[in-house]
């Protein structure tokens, strides 16, 4: 074939490729049986129970559905070159902290011009309403010889109980889905307070998922029910008699077997809000590929609500772009990248984008290299999501991790690796059951174990494409699944779709 015709087949290979993919016909669309669309309209349909998939639409950033907003610059920074990059950022954090907030709580935000700028420790924001923003070519440089967060967003204090307000909830059984129940005494609460839906760990429910039944092995700690009491952040919605109702359903069923729920008042005094990170590349340095003694988190963020990450990259970390700590909530991580971490491949490293916070959303992030890129840890409590994501050249899964996550939707996730939801065992000092009511929807995975535990709930794999495989341990329960390896499920997101309906009900 001479070269004319070389040039000739190339466009028309790529011609009839296009007319292919043009006149291919769309997947048959389908639904989910626990989903219906009505129109524009979602129907959930419940179990005997009266279960449904809860509505995840209430996470992230004020509530979700709120554009992030655009604080102006109050103050500019340059980079020296020098290790006093680190002193120079801190100096300019601390002045707009002593500012007046405004009545967003906004105080402002602080513009880092292009360059490098090296920090050999780490950075704080511990006050509310600072945004610390770069623009394209700010590049922060960890320079530290030891496991340090870059950046750290964080409050004081912890959540507290307003005494003389906690009442037990009257119900036998409140169902997944559930935004309203019965109380004993609601006389202590009104619309927007804040509350604590509380969950107790009892004997009964561990020996029910065998949980107290963990095969041995060395540092294996049996679950104990101290450890597993569970506490929702919520807020009343209003008042009806004795009936309550709050603004974000229930993810874990309460049972009077289990030890029923309570309802009562909290403070967090020393929380902060209105904190974003933007528009930054955070590197760190390393000795090797499997350096330990290195930045480790890009960004941290505790005891902090109402906040948000967005277009930051992080490369060669040893553990995280974002990590959000128990005390992270309503926290939105957008447009962001985890690459190339660095670091033995074993436990407790790369886990690109962390969460053991609530509420908290994570949408259009990507990883490459990590071990679980999309993650929760240890007794995290719901509703969370991670939505239009991506990982690749994966290590370990995605997924809860350990110890009882409920509420997690894990929507459009795309993964050469895998997704699981299964009894983890005696992995680490026992994992054990990862958790409960997690919804993978629409996922593209190599392959995926979907366990249900033996009580309290179910997880779900609807729409998931991707080998099913037994996991890690035999004999556990199936969890429900449904149109594997089929196209056109519909909502094509559920979040999204979730929340377009909150939206058009507020109008």
């Amino acid at each position: 074939m001479n070269n004319f015709a070389k040039k000739a087949f190339v466009p028309a290979i790529m011609l009839s490729a296009a007319a292919f993919t043009f006149f291919a016909p769309k997947p048959k669309e389908w639904e989910s049986k626990f989903i219906k669309l009505k129109g524009e309209k979602l129907e959930y349909v419940p179990d005997e129970k009266g279960n449904v998939i809860p509505d995840f639409s209430m996470v992230g950033y004020r509530y979700g559905g709120n554009k992030l907003p655009v604080l102006p610059v109050v103050k500019e920074v340059n980079p020296t070159g020098t290790d006093n990059d680190q002193t120079v950022i801190q100096q300019a954090i601390d002045e707009v902290s002593k500012r007046t907030p405004d009545k967003n709580g906004f105080r402002g935000a602080i513009l880092l011009r292009k360059g490098d700028y090296k920090i050999p420790d780490h950075i704080n924001i511990n006050a509310g309403g600072i945004v610390l923003r770069g623009e394209e070519g700010t590049k922060l440089i960890a320079t530290a010889n030891r496991q340090v967060s870059l950046i750290r967003v964080s409050g004081q204090g912890e959540i507290k109980e307003v005494p003389g307000t906690r009442t037990d909830i009257i119900d036998a059984y409140v169902p997944v889905g559930a935004f309203s129940f019965e109380v004993k005494n609601a006389s202590p609460f009104k619309a927007g307070d804040k509350v604590i839906l509380f969950r107790p760990g009892t004997a009964q429910w561990i020996t029910d998922i065998k949980m107290d039944q963990i095969e041995a092995r060395s540092g294996t700690k049996q679950w104990q029910p101290s450890a597993y009491d569970l506490r929702y952040e919520r807020t009343v919605v209003k008042v009806e008699g004795n009936k309550v109702f709050l603004n974000i359903p229930v993810v874990m069923a309460m049972e009077t077997k289990y030890g029923g729920g309570a309802l009562y008042k909290y403070t967090f005094e020393g929380r902060i809000s209105e904190c974003g990170i933007e528009n930054l590349t955070c590197e760190s340095v390393f000795e090797s590929d499997t350096a330990e003694n290195h930045g480790w988190d890009a960004i941290s963020i505790d005891k902090a609500e109402h906040c948000w990450v967005k277009q930051v990259t992080a490369r060669y970390f040893g553990y995280s772009c974002v990590n959000l700590r128990r005390g992270a909530k309503n926290v939105t991580v957008t447009g962001s990248n985890c690459f190339d971490h660095k670091s033995i491949i074993t436990g407790s490293r790369r886990y690109s984008f962390n969460n053991d916070g609530q509420l908290n959303l994570f949408v259009d992030c990507h990883a490459t290299d990590g071990r679980h890129d999309f993650v929760t840890g240890a007794i995290t409590c719901g509703p969370n999501v991670f939505v239009n994501c991506t990982a690749k050249r994966t290590h370990a899964d995605i997924g809860p991790h350990h110890r009882w996550a409920s509420g997690t939707l894990y929507d459009n996730i795309v993964t050469d690796g895998e997704i699981n939801v299964q009894d983890r065992g005696n992995w680490g000092s026992g994992h054990g059951w990862a958790g409960v009511t997690q919804v993978i929807w629409n996922c593209t995975v190599k392959s995926a174990a979907i366990q249900n535990p033996w009580a309290s709930g179910n997880n779900y794999a609807i729409g998931l494409k991707g080998e099913k495989v037994q996991g890690r341990l035999k004999g556990r329960p199936d969890g429900i699944w449904e149109g594997q390896n089929q196209d056109g499920l519909m909502p094509r997101s559920l979040y999204f779709a979730q929340l377009k309906q909150r939206q058009a009900k507020k109008k």
